[in-house]
């Protein structure tokens, strides 16, 4: 049953793709099928409304996400990924946020604001980019740089300037549409920025400091969580990519002026890839679910396997990519018009490989 129910979404994620990526935004359909499969709160602690998955689970999920349309399975793991920061956050302010049915986090990593402490909370102002989402998102998460009313940088104990991060609603921030890039188009991906936003101290929070509810394997180190969830992205994406090459290949234009030794050597690179993938494919999952298993068992992950972890993913992410290229030569023009299924593809699977985190394998 748990099969025919996963066929039926996918089939009409890929139905709607298209249509998302026209529009420029998830369409309602599947913004409705994300909504009630709750994939916008699949890191969120089950005492707030999470769907209880576990990151195993999650991983796969967002793989199979991935490879029925790029900007779904990216938007879903961006903003759900923003999600997991439910475990910090304030309890009475949590159950707020997560009370709507609909709701969803979008933002950035990156410090783009300022904090300047006042009695009430903080007065903030700030620009940030690529929050993926940010079209249908209801809260918007926002990294700062601490001030004093002097607008001098308060240091934390290293010296360094202290971050904190800022819950924002939707409401009290100004989207700035400029998500023009190649792929990924339907994930919104745009700007933001507040000012003069005055934001109440109990939504602030800090990542790793003090985890207010959690379910179990919330501690799964944050940047392994992040490099494993990115890199099943692109996987989805180049599983996808490979089931169109063979279909584009025998219906190119120019397929009878190949020979039937060709048409052997374009079989062998295409089964070459395909076992090149899944076998890394295997290597990445091998690894990941040693590191959850020592979680479990022993609440702590050995470091030598966290860098494992990251090698894979990088590993998974850039062979993915490596294998549409490979591919991508054999597919005729039509790969290269930008309205077909393939085309799309593959351009929401190398947009999703600048990512800084998976940059260098």
């Amino acid at each position: 049953m748990e099969q025919i129910l996963t066929t039926n979404w996918q089939e009409k994620i890929m139905e709607y793709a298209a249509d998302s990526e026209e529009m420029g935004a998830l369409h309602p359909e599947i913004l409705e099928l994300a909504y009630q499969e709750d994939w916008f709160k699949l890191f969120v602690p089950e005492v707030y409304g999470g769907p209880g998955k576990k990151l195993p689970e999650i991983l796969r999920l967002e793989e199979s996400l991935a490879e029925a349309d790029g900007s779904l399975g990216w938007t879903i793991t961006l903003c759900s990924g923003a999600g997991w920061f439910a475990g910090f956050l304030d309890p009475d302010l949590a159950k707020e946020v997560f009370a709507d049915r609909k709701v969803c986090f979008a933002g950035s990593g990156a410090v783009g604001g300022t904090a300047i402490k006042t009695a009430q909370g903080y007065l903030v102002n700030g620009h940030w980019k690529y929050a993926s989402g940010a079209l249908h998102a209801t809260i918007f998460t926002a990294n700062c740089a601490l001030k004093n009313e002097k607008d001098e940088d308060i240091l934390d104990e290293n010296g360094e300037p202290e971050i904190k991060s800022f819950i924002l609603k939707k409401e009290e921030v100004n989207i700035l549409p400029g998500w023009s890039y190649f792929g990924l188009i339907a994930t919104g991906s745009h700007a933001f920025e507040v000012q003069n936003l005055n934001v109440p101290e109990n939504r602030t929070f800090k990542i790793n400091e003090h985890i207010s509810v959690a379910d179990e394997g919330f501690d799964y180190p944050f940047l392994q969580l992040a490099e494993t969830t990115l890199a099943v992205n692109s996987l989805g994406m180049a599983k996808h990519f490979i089931s169109l090459v063979e279909n584009s290949f025998y219906s190119r234009s120019g397929l009878k002026r190949y020979n039937e030794k060709q048409i052997t050597y374009f079989k062998s690179e295409l089964n070459r890839c395909k076992t090149e993938l899944l076998s890394v494919r295997k290597e990445f999952y091998s690894v990941f679910d040693e590191s959850w298993s020592q979680l479990i068992r022993s609440r702590k992950i050995d470091v030598n396997k966290l860098d494992e972890v990251s090698t894979l993913s990088r590993k998974l992410a850039h062979t993915g990519r490596r294998v549409a290229d490979t591919l991508f030569i054999y597919c005729g023009l039509e790969a290269a018009r930008k309205e077909t299924e393939i085309n799309r593809v593959w351009r929401d699977l190398h947009t999703a490989s600048q990512h800084a985190l998976l940059t260098f394998e």
